[in-house]
């Protein structure tokens, strides 16, 4: 894989490998085109993992494990243990502690000689330029549509790459956007889906090794961008089934209209990006969101404030003793409902509420779904026709973390 001519490498020249360093890289020094300056640019690099999750985990440590001398990485997430079937720097000891922490911990031990840095905080508009602007290139791992937009117009405004992958069930995408260079990502996505019209994992699924798959590649195109060898899939999107085991590659090219890299940009800061969680119908308390939370539902600045699963364990046992009466209302899929369930739940998956479904009048309602985006939209359709609706705050993984806590 040669260096390609046109294409300066971004990495800094970093100090000349120890003999141990040496030793440590030597598989990866033999490699044409990379080398001891590849090595020295790994060292001298500084790179930026958004989300310590499904992406995040296989990147962080590829990374770490080829040398880059400086990881950051920024997720105000916990562990839990919903994380570990895909999130594999995390460990089941892990459970409840800082995701930032877990993972510098994991780089630590595959290798003392990168240095990380942890951003245990939300990526927000008034810090993305802040941040970002201390890393050669950012890779986002992020799994919402808010986190994406804001990073690519960040990355736009700073004019450095941006190596991007999603996922869902068995698929997953990958490629780079780099303002000036080739399409950024508004470019190729103009505008964020609908709200509720793509699932996010913890109402779809994903396939762990999915993660792994995209993940690494999503390493190995930071490496060819910092060392400079090879072609970065600039211009190329990247689409992977793993249920089919099948990899396709479409082009996809700049847009001279785009409001952030066009020839007229209207993009100037990052106001659009704040912009997006509004059209994503994040509820204002999470439109600063982190790496990894999920999108909200619908907003509804009259809703009343999400209960927490220690209120609705009381309400429960008051409806048990006679002393409360209320519907809980699951949205989510049967076959979530099957997996687990709150006892005493009646399943009305949120597709039935929206199109219409009708609970007695007169009775209050708690819904709740996995994580609290689709139980937002129930909500706000059951609001809409006049009924006391109540959202069970961060929905049954919320609560069944509240239940093993209190064993």
């Amino acid at each position: 894989m040669a260096s390609a001519p046109d294409r300066e490498p971004l990495g800094a020249l970093g100090p000349e490998p120890t003999a141990e360093q040496l030793l440590r890289y030597s598989r990866q020094v033999l490699l044409p085109g990379l080398g001891i300056e590849g090595q020295r640019r790994l060292l001298g690099s500084r790179v930026l993992v958004v989300g310590a999750g499904g992406l995040g985990s296989p990147a962080l440590l590829y990374l770490a494990g080829a040398g880059v001398g400086t990881l950051g990485v920024i997720d105000s997430d916990v562990v839990d243990v919903t994380n570990l079937h895909r999130q594999v720097i995390h460990r089941a000891a892990d459970e409840g502690a800082p995701k930032t922490a877990s993972a510098a911990s994991a780089v630590r031990a595959l290798n003392p000689d990168v240095e990380v840095i942890e951003h245990r905080e939300r990526l927000t508009p008034d810090n993305a330029l802040r941040i970002l602007s201390g890393y050669h290139l950012v890779l986002d791992g992020s799994d919402n549509f808010p986190t994406r937009y804001l990073v690519g117009d960040a990355c736009g405004l700073l004019g450095i790459p941006h190596v991007w992958g999603s996922l869902l069930r068995y698929q997953g995408q990958a490629s780079v956007w780099w303002a000036g260079h080739g399409p950024c990502y508004r470019c190729v996505f103009p505008a964020p889906p609908p709200p509720g019209s793509v699932p996010s994992c913890a109402e779809g699924g994903v396939l762990g090794p999915v993660c792994a798959a995209i993940g690494s590649i999503e390493a190995v195109e930071a490496v060819k961008l910092l060392t400079g060898i090879g072609e970065p899939m600039l211009g190329r999107l990247l689409l992977h089934d793993a249920s089919t085991q099948t990899w396709d590659t479409l082009p996809v090219a700049a847009d001279p209209q785009c409001p952030l890299c066009g020839e007229h940009p209207t993009i100037h800061d990052l106001t659009a990006a704040a912009e997006v969680a509004v059209l994503c119908g994040m509820p204002p308390a999470r439109a600063a969101v982190d790496g990894t939370s999920e999108p909200g539902g619908a907003s509804d600045t009259a809703a009343p404030q999400p209960i927490s699963p220690d209120q609705l364990d009381a309400r429960l046992a008051d409806r048990a003793a006679g002393r409360d009466d209320f519907m809980l209302v699951d949205v989510r899929s049967p076959g979530e409902h099957a997996v687990a369930s709150i006892p005493g739940s009646v399943l009305v998956p949120v597709e039935e509420v929206e199109g219409g479904w009708e609970p007695p009048r007169g009775i209050p309602l708690i819904v709740h779904c996995a994580s609290g985006v689709r139980s937002a939209r129930a909500a706000a359709a059951l609001r809409a026709r006049g009924h006391d609706v109540s959202d069970l705050g961060g929905g049954i993984e919320g609560w069944l973390r509240a239940q093993r806590a209190q064993r």
